[in-house]
């Protein structure tokens, strides 16, 4: 896009002013109406990427872009135009004079912002959470970067929409496992970091991130491992303000620490509360300072953690980690193990494995954890690195067949599957299906989990025939445990119609395919995403088979299904009508198939538009 100066025939490039993870935004010109812009514009999808991660991406942007430019308030950045050119997203925003807390805090040497502007920052960014909580919008991943004081005093919050780009990218079942990244470590909500329910009270977490940060010079939780920070937040105890800097007043000191409590429950009930908290109202309790008595000496961190601060001179041993009892539920035949010991007269010798510590366990929870969150930020070769760690901790203090360890090695398969190592990742999922069959049972659920993965790694490593026996005796173990229409019973029989197909043996995949349809239109409705999944497999076998007309009319009820349930410019009906098409053309219908497809290209323009 930098070569072409005027894009959209409007906006006309003049120079990069800033540069971050999801793009490069430039100052422009709006020729049409004669006015300073700036054109945020979201780096192009890389080939790493599938086509429907590309689909994915769009839709989101486009869906969030509206409900940005749908926000009006003197605290959030305006959003004048969005669109597509040459296959890059961009973004039309008003051009701010200022500068982002980050940048004030590097132009200040990483020295705290004065106490006065602190709480004026934090006035009027709780005024615009307040006004775009009411409306049902959650930020997400607020920090310094997204927050812009301009010369004039006003603070504005940027990227409302375009922020969300990645998070809760499964509001809709087929929006998915595209493994988008999001969020910002130093500045996420516990509940962001273990997958929990994300409301307006995680942005006042991030805010409260932000605020300690620009008072204190650091965050709460500063490392350069991020799955440390993310254990951080989680289980640790921030250092109270005043004890970096005595002149903090106290409500504040206590508003931002109750920002940073763990559970939701614990933080303001609102933004208008914050507001309020901070201004100091009559009547606010207050905490006591840190001198008036001398704190108890905390816990020592682990060695994971001993690089982590909170402040501006903590140390380890001054952070106090909270931590979960692990082992509740664990019987002595897990924590306790035997081993070989050398013997005695010709003797064979067996001792007891030492009990693992509580937070010895629950330190290899916590990390655990922060590789699953990892995982959601799409960092996937860090996230294996994590739990081949803890899986390896956990073997030496639990044993290989401990269900928490299995928990671990499975989740390094799964790591390995999704950065194209898919003969590590198979050999992993079998171990683990194996160890799982030992400890638990070969009923148990997670050892019938392990062994569906152990099908997908089949399938794609086009071993289609090994996948078909595989899922065969999946089907049968699930119908015996669950019964013909529980929802895990059709997940393994659609795999198995899949490598069906892929192995010829079209008949029988159409068989699979139409029971599993007629199956799930009747447990979970006839327009289901599901079931519209299984109804449109039934058309490939068809098309397969040569039975050109039958698949016809399955391919058209599926998209008009879509059209009335999705809208006609859902990526999904758009990809219903080209399957349409497609048929056509084998049917000889070729002038319908060339306007079907020009109608599914103007629905796609308009979407761009």
């Amino acid at each position: 896009m930098a070569e072409s100066r005027l894009i959209h025939d409007r906006y006309r490039l003049e120079e990069v002013i800033g540069r971050g993870g999801m793009g490069e935004v430039w100052r422009a010109v709006d020729e049409s109406l004669g006015r300073s812009v700036a054109v945020k514009c979201l780096k192009p999808v890389g080939p790493h990427h599938d086509a429907s991660f590309s689909t994915v991406l769009r839709e989101r942007f486009r869906r969030e872009a509206r409900v940005a430019a749908a926000l009006q308030h003197r605290g959030v950045t305006v959003v004048h135009d969005f669109g597509e050119y040459e296959g890059v997203l961009f973004l039309v925003m008003e051009l701010l004079d200022g500068r982002n807390l980050s940048q004030l805090l590097e132009e200040n040497a990483h020295e705290p912002l004065p106490v006065d502007d602190v709480v004026e920052i934090a006035v009027q960014v709780a005024d615009a959470l307040a006004y775009t909580h009411e409306r049902g919008i959650v930020h997400r991943d607020l920090k310094p970067a997204n927050i812009v004081r301009l010369t004039d005093g006003t603070v504005k919050i940027c990227d409302f929409g375009i922020a969300r780009l990645g998070e809760n990218i499964g509001t809709s079942s087929r929006l998915t496992g595209t493994g988008i990244a999001m969020g910002t470590p130093h500045y996420m909500s516990p509940e962001q970091i273990g997958g929990g329910h994300i409301d307006h009270r995680s942005d006042l977490y991030s805010l409260g991130c932000v605020l300690y940060e620009i008072a204190t010079g650091v965050p709460p939780f500063d490392d350069e491992d991020a799955w440390a920070v993310l254990i951080g937040h989680r289980d640790t105890v921030p250092q109270p303000l005043r004890v970096h800097r005595p002149e903090i007043p106290e409500h504040v000191q206590q508003t931002v620490l109750d920002l940073l409590a763990k559970t939701p429950d614990g933080r303001p009930a609102d933004a208008r509360d914050l507001r309020l908290r901070m201004t100091g109202p009559r009547g606010l309790p207050a905490a006591p300072a840190p001198s008036a008595a001398r704190p108890a000496a905390p816990a020592p961190l682990p060695a994971w953690g001993r690089r982590l601060t909170g402040g501006h001179h903590a140390t380890a041993t001054a952070l106090r980690p909270v931590l979960p009892d692990h082992t509740a539920g664990l019987t002595g035949e897990w924590t306790t193990g035997t081993a070989v010991r050398p013997a005695l007269a010709g003797q064979t010798v067996r001792r007891e494995r030492p009990t693992p510590s509580p937070e010895a366990l629950a330190v290899l929870a916590g990390r655990h954890s922060a590789g699953l969150s990892l995982g959601r930020l799409g960092r996937w070769e860090e996230a294996g690195e994590v739990h081949r760690a803890v899986a390896a901790e956990r073997e030496h203090a639990l044993g290989a067949d401990h269900p928490d360890t299995l928990a671990s090695r499975y989740e390094v398969a799964f790591t390995l599957s999704r950065t194209g190592r898919a003969e590590d990742a198979l050999d992993g999922f079998r171990r683990v299906a194996d160890g799982r069959e030992r400890a638990l049972g070969a009923d148990h659920p997670d050892t019938l989990a392990a062994r569906y993965e152990v099908g997908i790694s089949l399938g794609r490593l086009g071993r289609a025939a090994e996948a078909v026996d595989l899922y065969t005796a999946l089907i049968a173990d699930r119908t015996r445990l669950s019964g013909p229409d529980d929802p895990e019973t059709l997940r393994a029989r659609h795999g198995l119609g899949v490598n069906l197909g892929r192995t010829g043996r079209w008949p029988e995949a159409l068989e699979q395919a139409r029971d599993i349809s007629t199956r799930r239109a009747r447990t979970l409705g006839p327009d289901h995403p599901d079931t519209l999944v299984s109804h449109r497999e039934v058309a490939v076998a068809l098309g397969w088979l040569a039975r050109w007309p039958e698949a016809l009319t399955v391919y058209t009820s599926v998209a008009g299904t879509r059209d009335r349930v999705l809208g006609p410019d859902h990526p999904d009906a758009l990809a219903s009508r080209n399957d349409e098409a497609h048929c056509l053309e084998q049917l000889g219908r070729h002038e319908e198939a060339v306007e079907l497809y020009r109608r599914v290209a103007a629905l796609r323009d308009r979407r761009a538009h």
